[in-house]
């Protein structure tokens, strides 16, 4: 709960830089480049913050286990414990439905973030085998449907 805390301030403030940057980029003062730049050092800083706190239990099935960022994309690993179910049934049955609920929570809770084009993304593995399952990736474009 800490680092979700940390976590939150780190995207206010984060979120006031990048609002004082569009409005420098819009007048010409803050040039994109910069702006890239210093959005790539904040997720950098989310990453090592929220790092600090993991692995953490989501429920009794999934553990967030590792935060990793691969530019302006934040990258979320998450093991879910399979029980005595294949990797294939575990796709047929949850990717579809798992995508939806995901894809709107992202959009909700990291409004931010899209909005300033960093990305998220959640990967899921087996939490026993290791082997990777499924991943969604979240752009500010999936969400306008859920801001309008």
């Amino acid at each position: 709960m800490k680092n979700l805390i940390l976590a939150f301030a780190m995207l206010t403030t984060f979120s006031t830089i990048a609002l004082h940057a569009e409005i420098k980029s819009k007048t010409g003062d803050f040039p994109a480049k910069e702006m890239k730049s210093q959005n790539e050092q904040i997720v950098k800083m989310v990453v090592d913050e929220i790092s600090r706190g993991l692995p953490q239990t989501v429920d009794k099935y999934t553990s967030f286990t590792k935060i990793e960022n691969k530019g302006l994309t934040l990258i979320y690993t998450y093991e879910i414990n399979t029980g005595a179910k294949n990797d294939k049934t575990v796709i047929k049955e949850s990717k579809d439905r798992m995508q939806k609920t995901i894809t709107k929570g992202i959009c909700q809770s990291s409004k931010r973030f899209l909005d300033s084009q960093i990305n998220i993304s959640y990967k899921y593995i087996n939490a026993k085998t290791k082997a990777f399952l499924f991943q969604f990736d979240v752009t500010q474009k999936d969400c306008l449907k859920f801001y309008n």
